[in-house]
């Protein structure tokens, strides 16, 4: 099984704490060595980077760590590969553009026998489940709504419906983001945090590294991390409900 870690703000904020445990996952204190990849939105455009290796000896996660990067959405994927060769174009997460915006999406899971129709509006570049997914999402977004993006909540529910169609063939742990905010759908495991203030020191599990983020935020500053497993020891993470679609905007979920 993959890993997943998304981060959702309500002001631009670096992943690099975080990123520093999840990274850690990638081969050192997990098993998952087929590579990793993070996306960061900046306004309408997008940060990717990608790497076949395990993130515990990439050099560019490396780069990532240490670069604080501020972004209003994140979506990271560190990658045990079940479908298609260990090869950059089976790295997540994938991004394609629909309604003049990039969309970015990670699946933590396995899809057997799913083989969706497509119509050529969007088309996997390789071999994996999860990018044949996405292609298969986008679509279906894009014929519901032919009059173009539907607000929040009504895309929230699509993503509801085509979830529900996706689950019969097998776990389906995925975050996807257009920029405007984020959305996590839990089959197995999925947990989330919100950071708000009064803000406190955090302590990583799979790093000796702790953080007091009262010396690194401001009052009005709020962040909601996603993980698959809980990236911390101290600090209370919550299961996302299981089968179904959350959407977080501005470092908080919403109904």
């Amino acid at each position: 099984m993959c890993e997943l870690l998304g981060m959702n703000c309500n002001v631009p904020t670096d992943i690099c704490f975080s990123f520093t445990g999840f990274q850690a996952r990638g081969g050192a204190t997990n098993v998952h060595r087929d590579g990793w990849g993070i996306a960061f939105f900046e306004g309408r455009g997008v940060r990717v980077f990608l790497d076949p290796k395990p993130s515990c000896e990439s050099q560019v996660a490396e780069l990532v760590r240490r670069y604080p990067i501020r972004s209003l959405n994140v979506i990271a994927h560190i990658r045990k590969a079940t479908h298609g060769t260990v090869s950059l174009e089976n790295t997540h997460p994938f991004m394609r553009e629909l309604w003049g915006r990039y969309w970015i999406f990670a699946h933590n899971g396995h899809l057997d026998g799913y083989a969706p129709a497509l119509d050529g509006s969007f088309l996997p570049v390789g071999q994996t489940d999860s990018e044949l997914v996405f292609c298969h999402l986008l679509q279906t977004l894009r014929l519901s709504f032919p009059a173009g993006a539907p607000e929040g909540h009504s895309l929230r529910w699509a993503l509801e419906e085509f979830a529900a169609q996706v689950r019969p063939y097998g776990l389906f742990n995925f975050l996807l983001s257009n920029g405007d905010g984020m959305f996590a759908h839990r089959s197995t495991e999925l947990h989330y945090i919100v950071r708000q203030s009064p803000f406190a020191v955090a302590h990583l599990k799979d790093q000796d590294v702790t953080v007091d983020f009262n010396e690194v935020t401001s009052p009005g500053d709020r962040v909601v991390l996603i993980a698959t497993l809980p990236l911390t020891d101290n600090e209370i993470w919550t299961p996302l409900p299981v089968n179904s679609v959350a959407m977080f905007t501005e470092g908080a979920a919403r109904s």
